[in-house]
């Protein structure tokens, strides 16, 4: 029985920590289409920021890479 518990409790932990990392845009896609328009406006600027701040990080990653080799 401790055993199963131990399996169970290991399985919800990675089942959390992989839901944690959804998909922008399953995140979009999910968003309540009756919110208010202030809270969408505001996830979607701060999706469009969060993108637009990985690909120059992404940009930045590379660039570093390719000078040192």
């Amino acid at each position: 029985m401790t055993l199963a518990m131990l399996a169970h409790a290991f399985l919800a932990v990675i089942r959390a920590d992989e839901h944690r990392d959804c998909n922008e845009i399953q995140r979009l896609f999910a968003m309540p289409a009756a919110s208010p328009n202030g809270q969408r406006d505001h996830r979607l600027r701060w999706s469009l920021w969060r993108r637009r701040h990985q690909a120059r990080a992404r940009d930045c990653h590379y660039r570093r890479r390719e000078a040192t080799t």
